[in-house]
């Protein structure tokens, strides 16, 4: 095995034998990779503090193309202090990160690490975790082969008078088309597709009415429902969650 320095954010932890864990982590250059960590999980082990979930870094590890790497150090780009210290901020970075990489699994595109990257550092920033959610679902609709019709009608194809969008019938609904979908409002519509197109490097700006962003999540709950297959604990989690600090 050589020695590799990779870029990486650890998407899962599982303990492995008495003292190590095997971490998966998301890659620039490898997408996914199985490292081992040995000893990591004893007191004075040196690899204990980088050895979980939400670790964002410079790896060195023995690399080995088909099998378990193994960890020698990591040097930490972001501790995420900011998403750590926060039970929401983290329930919305954890699920992120599990969906992706659930994604990751059905497809190895090289992007899956900048989206990520991008959406953590944006959390860590302060930016709204609930509206980066949002965005990450709808993009990562694309990777699983099933984004829905945002560039016009999903019946007709046409760009004009769009009035809603639904996800039985698979994206935009526009006038013409228009039976009983549910009708949402104009700005749902306008930022359904922005935030699919929108690079999230260079948002200075993030606000959403939260009318609006309901509508948004409603949809995408639907649609994923109906489309990917995908149930994650951490979605579970998160929804209880909201409504606790809704009572």
């Amino acid at each position: 095995m050589k020695i590799e320095e990779v870029e990486g954010i650890i998407l899962s932890e599982t303990n492995y034998s008495e003292s190590s864990k095997i971490l998966n982590i998301l890659t620039k250059e490898h997408n996914i990779i199985g490292v081992i960590s040995k000893g990591c999980r004893n007191i004075k082990s040196k690899l204990r503090a980088v050895s979980r979930k939400l670790v964002y870094g410079k790896f060195h590890i023995y690399y080995k193309e088909n099998g378990l790497s193994t960890l020698i150090s990591v040097d930490i780009m972001n501790s995420f202090h900011h998403i750590l210290t926060d039970l929401k901020t983290i329930s919305y970075a954890s699920y992120i990160i599990d969906l992706v990489l659930q994604v990751s699994k059905q497809n190895e595109e090289d992007n899956l690490f900048s989206l990520l990257k991008a959406t953590l550092l944006k959390t860590e920033e302060g930016y709204g975790a609930h509206i980066l959610m949002s965005i990450v679902e709808l993009k990562l609709l694309d990777y699983l082969g099933v984004k829905p019709m945002i560039d016009g009608c999903s019946l007709c194809g046409s760009n004009k008078n769009i009035v809603t969008i639904s996800s039985s019938k698979g994206g935009y609904i526009c006038a013409h088309c228009y039976t009983d979908e549910g009708m949402v409002s104009d700005k749902t519509i306008q930022l359904v597709r922005m935030f699919y197109y929108v690079d999230l490097e260079k948002i200075t700006k993030l606000e959403v009415s939260s009318h609006v962003l309901k509508e948004i999540n409603l949809f995408l709950e639907d649609y994923y429902d109906r489309y990917t297959g995908l149930f994650l604990k951490s979605k579970k989690f998160l929804k209880e969650l909201e409504k606790i600090e809704q009572v």
